[in-house]
């Protein structure tokens, strides 16, 4: 086995195979070296290296074959390297170039890989697809601290130390941000937080938050089950939509606040292919009342409570009322005509009656058969007209009474005078 001279600071390129830029000074099955390795020019090795101590130098424990090559200490690889940086912090390996990186080429496959640094990126470090160019993964030199932490109970964005399989810190209020940019329109939901609460933003059409959770929120307070139906103030929802509170709060309101322009609006539907009702449910009292929309011909509007005895009031297409029960009006606004039989009640001679029928052909303060026509009937007003009617009447009555019994006595008185005169 041959020895060669050592060989001042020797620096080597090893290739295992053919080389392809130098041809190479010779061919060694093995070589033994007591100094540093420097050679000019590629060689091939079929065998090993092993470098001996120098008499001024340590023990050497480097080795290199065509399977296992070990360097005991510290190297730099690069055009760029001298001896000043061997050893320096920052591990035994450095790269030095103008863009450094490494490259994994695997005969095997199509797809090879490469780490890199500075080069199509300025400031980044990378991971790209040398087949495609893509580039799935980049670091740029002004991440902020811990951007991405992967530790024992998840994964930190802005933390070293996440509590949960993904935990988000920063002082930014945006902290989610999902984009469609492939349907042509350039789309995002922001998911955000700051002092008031939790809210997604739509980025377009003005930046609307269409679902938002404010600070102080309740328990319970929005719970969406297996079975899809929505709780607000329940986890255990009794039907589609159940809200529930404790406090004397609960209350559905649908407001259009849209003032411009007016129009009538549907603001509450209840759609079914057959009937429909909704309960009013008194749990003190323990009773209901239902508002039903019969599914039965004649598919009448009912009123009922949960008594078995028939509907309470029943409405037909046909404008038919019926109330099984009385009919009593009580509002405030009535204006009972008792005041017909005060002393200082100008009660109309029958004939200013009569004079006004004959112009106008129905009684005073009582709509016409026009007057009805056109504004429809108040029944209550009407009843009350008739009721004054009623009232002038008997005033009439009273009135022809005492004039009647005032003729008897006259009629009496004259009798006894002619009795006395025929004596």
């Amino acid at each position: 086995m041959p020895r060669f001279p050592v060989l001042p600071a020797l620096c080597v390129a090893l290739t295992l195979a053919t080389p392809v830029a130098a041809q190479p000074i010779g061919t060694f099955s093995d070589l033994f070296v007591t100094d540093d390795l420097d050679v000019a020019d590629r060689f091939d090795l079929s065998g090993t290296i092993n470098q001996t101590p120098s008499p001024s130098s340590s023990t050497y424990n480097n080795r290199f074959s065509a399977n296992l090559n070990l360097i005991d200490g510290d190297a730099c690889i690069g055009p760029d390297c001298d001896d000043a940086l061997v050893g320096q912090a920052g591990g035994p390996l450095r790269l030095r170039d103008a863009a450094p990186g490494i490259t994994f080429d695997d005969p095997s496959t199509a797809r090879d890989w490469q780490i890199r640094t500075n080069l199509q990126i300025p400031d980044a470090f990378y991971i790209q697809d040398l087949d495609t160019l893509n580039r799935p993964f980049v670091i740029a030199g002004d991440a902020r601290q811990n951007a991405l932490w992967i530790g024992t109970n998840g994964v930190g964005f802005g933390t070293s130390i996440p509590q949960a399989d993904l935990h988000v810190v920063s002082n930014l209020t945006e902290k989610l941000r999902l984009q469609d940019v492939g349907s042509g329109a350039d789309w995002s939901l922001i998911v955000a937080t700051n002092g008031m609460g939790w809210f997604d933003r739509d980025s377009t059409g003005g930046g609307t938050f269409p679902f938002a959770i404010l600070e102080g929120a309740p328990d319970d307070a929005w719970v969406l089950t297996g079975a899809g139906d929505v709780g607000m103030g329940t986890a255990t929802p009794d039907a589609s939509l159940h809200i529930s509170r404790n406090d004397g709060t609960a209350a559905l309101r649908v407001e259009n606040a849209r003032s411009s322009p007016p129009a009538p609006r549907e603001m509450f539907a209840m759609v079914n292919n057959a009937g429909s009702y909704f309960t009013l449910e008194n749990t003190r009292a323990e009773t209901n009342w239902f508002f039903v929309h019969e599914d039965a011909a004649p598919n009448r509007f009912i009123i009922a409570d949960a008594v078995a005895d028939g509907p309470e009031m029943s409405l037909t297409a046909d404008g038919v009322l019926t109330v099984p029960g009385g009919f009593v009006v009580g509002a405030t606004t009535l204006n009972v005509p008792d005041y017909v039989f005060e002393a200082d009640y100008a009660l109309p001679s029958l004939s200013e009656v009569a004079a006004f029928i004959d112009a106008n052909r129905h009684l005073p303060d009582v709509p016409s058969a026009a007057d009805v026509a056109r504004d429809g009937l108040d029944l209550t007003q009407m009843q009350l007209s008739q009721l004054k009617k009623i009232e002038e009447l008997t005033l009439y009555t009273l009135e022809q009474e005492a004039r009647l019994e005032a003729q008897a006595r006259e009629i009496a008185d004259l009798r006894r005078l002619v009795e006395t005169l025929l004596e």
